[in-house]
């Protein structure tokens, strides 16, 4: 669940726990909003939580020892090179028929 969900369960909630004032026979809208409250107020949390590991801030360190902290080097990109020869041309071959 993402925070755009969240916020919008938490809104839900609100609404139906503090601005809806219908009756249903069999069925508590307050009990419903202060369930989705509560899911969306743990979802935010949750995704505040986790977002440093998948919201795209990925620190890369390097613990020595002793030593100090430093970044770690990214992987270098392979390079493709492309040669070209020059081909001397050869006997020529049989005639187009």
């Amino acid at each position: 669940m993402g925070i755009a969900v969240s916020i919008l369960l938490i809104a839900v909630g609100a609404v139906l726990t503090w601005g809806v004032t219908a009756e249903a026979e069999g069925l508590d809208v307050n009990a419903i909003g202060v369930i989705l409250l509560i899911v969306g107020l743990l979802g935010l949390v949750l995704s505040m939580i986790f977002w440093s590991s998948w919201g795209g801030f990925n620190r890369r360190t390097t613990y020595v020892e002793g030593g100090t902290v430093r970044p770690a080097a990214a992987p270098r990109r392979r390079a493709t090179v492309i040669e070209e020869e020059e081909v001397a041309p050869g006997p020529p071959g049989p005639p187009l028929p």
